[in-house]
Order: C-alpha cells, then sequence, then structure tokens
C-alpha cells in the first residue's frame, strides 16, 4: 500500500513517501529545497541524512538552480551587462550549487495510488535579485516505485526577460562497502580544475572499463555520451537515467566513510563564464528534466 505522510517537525517540515508492502520509502525536506534526504528501497537504504555533516556544507540530494556547481567569483556577464551573484563558498571565493537549496517549497498536489506515490512540490521567486534578475517558478514532482524513484523538475521563466541557466542534482548514496563498489558510464572527456574547481580545460578521459572506486578522493566531473549512470554496490544495483540530451558526472566524496554523491547535471563547474552546457529559457517558456533512479537488490550468497 502507498501513503503520504505529512510531518510537522518545525523549523524542517518533512514529507514522506511510503509504500508499506516493501519498506520503501523516500523523505523530503520542504524547507531545505524540497531535497530528498532519505531513500530506502526494498528495505535498503539508499540515500541517509548525513548528520553530523551539515546541510550548508553537503547540500545533499539539493537541485542545482540556476547553476549546477560553481561560478567563479560569483561574476558572469549575460547580453552585455555584468551580473555579481552572493559568495557562498567562502574558502573558494565562488557561488556554488544555484538559489534553491535552501528555499521552502509548498505542495501544490500529491496522489496515493496501488502502484505509486507521487508529490509535487513548488517555489516561486518573486523577486529579482541583484545577481540573478529574473522571477521563475520550479516544480519538483517525486515519484516513489516498488522499484525506485523518479524526480521531475520543471522551472518556467515568468519573467518578460531570457535567461541563462544550468541544472543538476546533488544526490549522496550509501554504500556497504565504498571501496568494493563501483560505477559504469561512458565517457571519453574530463574536466579540468584549478585549486578553486573551477573548470579550465576538457583533457580525454576512457571509461570503457568499470571505474573502481576504492579509496579514490573524488570531485570530478565527467562529459558522457550517454545518459545512463550505473553504481555497483556489494548488495544492491542502481541504475540512474536523465531525460537530458546535456548530460555531465560530478563524482564526490565527503569526509564521511561509503557515502558518494553521484551527480547528474547539464552544466559544468563556470558554466556561466565557459557556456559549457549553459542553455537559455526565453519569457513564457517552459523547460522540463526527469532524473530516474532504478533499483536492483543483489541475493545474498551464503557461504557453507
Amino acid at each position: 500500500m502507498y501513503k503520504i505522510e505529512l510531518i510537522k517537525d518545525s523549523p524542517f517540515n518533512h514529507v514522506k513517501l511510503v509504500n508499506t508492502n516493501n519498506n520503501s520509502y523516500a523523505k523530503l525536506s520542504l524547507n531545505n529545497g524540497a531535497s530528498l534526504q532519505e531513500l530506502v528501497i526494498n528495505n535498503t537504504v539508499i540515500i541517509e541524512d548525513l548528520s553530523p555533516l551539515e546541510y550548508t556544507d553537503t547540500y545533499a540530494s539539493s537541485i542545482l538552480f540556476p547553476f549546477a556547481n560553481r561560478v567563479k567569483d560569483g561574476i558572469y556577464s549575460f547580453n552585455e551587462k555584468d551580473y555579481q551573484l552572493d559568495i557562498n563558498e567562502k574558502k573558494k571565493n565562488n557561488a556554488l550549487h544555484g538559489l534553491v537549496y535552501n528555499k521552502t517549497f509548498k505542495i501544490l498536489n500529491h496522489s496515493a495510488t496501488a502502484n505509486e506515490a507521487s508529490i509535487t512540490l513548488e517555489y516561486e521567486e518573486l523577486n529579482e535579485s541583484q545577481g540573478f534578475p529574473y522571477t521563475y517558478i520550479i516544480q519538483l514532482e517525486y515519484t516513489l516505485k516498488n522499484d525506485g524513484l523518479k524526480l521531475n523538475v520543471k522551472v518556467k521563466n515568468t519573467d518578460s526577460k531570457t535567461f541563462p541557466f544550468t541544472i543538476g542534482w546533488h544526490p549522496y548514496f550509501i554504500s556497504d562497502n565504498l571501496y568494493e563498489s563501483n560505477l559504469k558510464f561512458n565517457s571519453n572527456k574530463k574536466l579540468v580544475l584549478n585549486e578553486r574547481m573551477i573548470t579550465t580545460g576538457i583533457e580525454d578521459f576512457d571509461t570503457n572499463k568499470t571505474f573502481e572506486i576504492k579509496d579514490k578522493k573524488l570531485d570530478d566531473c565527467f562529459l558522457l555520451n550517454t545518459n545512463i549512470i550505473r553504481f555497483t554496490t556489494p548488495s544492491y544495483d542502481l541504475e540512474i537515467s536523465a531525460s537530458s540530451n546535456e548530460t555531465f558526472l560530478q563524482l564526490y566524496t565527503p569526509p564521511r566513510a561509503n557515502t558518494i554523491a553521484i551527480e547528474p547535471t547539464t552544466g559544468v563547474s563556470d558554466s556561466f563564464n565557459n557556456k559549457i552546457g549553459l542553455q537559455l529559457l526565453e519569457s513564457g517558456k517552459t523547460y522540463s528534466i526527469d532524473w530516474d533512479i532504478k533499483f536492483k537488490k543483489k541475493k545474498l550468497t551464503l557461504v557453507v
């Protein structure tokens, strides 16, 4: 049976999509950008609260809009005008991960059927900020199914002017043994980043072989040739897919054991300046993207 639970644990109101048939649920934080804070499928933890790490440091499962990753010095030019975004990555002097990660979303609608639970959450930006002087509506639709979760994001430009954007998603996934986990994705290009994690170039990279995580310290971005990423752990397999043709993969290992961020994005670090993956959304138009997580639990092998 699917159901939806509203949890008013002020100041962080949460919503849970629940499937009682197979011990699955998705927990969303409305006051933290409607981010997915916990995901359990078939009694297996896929995403969990990263405490004691702070959300303002991890951006866990946040939607990265209107820019994914960083803007160098928070400065960019568009239509022959210069703009200054707030600097929220103080040590590297960058604007980081967009403008909606800390916004409060409202519940637009929700439903639970025999096959799925779904909820649509919305944030409307009515104020034109100095660094991004445009208005917009962003809607997130989370759908919990037997074999995973789907996230649809829609952005409508409610302003009178066209604006630039990239978009991404920042989920962290849990493995019972990250050293023995691996990734598969199709890429032959990787970004070159400087000490401030700003893109300075592109280099060749071959992932014909399985990408073994082992004890790698990752903060790397890859240009994908396909929109599918596979994450294999000792206890489960995930397939993460995107509907976008502009597809990049950011991998990051935080200071927390057996945890990895697998971030699908449509742009890269400093896209507002280097234009890699940068898109334009005209007045009155809507952009839509799907990210789909499909889960498969592994059967335990008994050793006798």
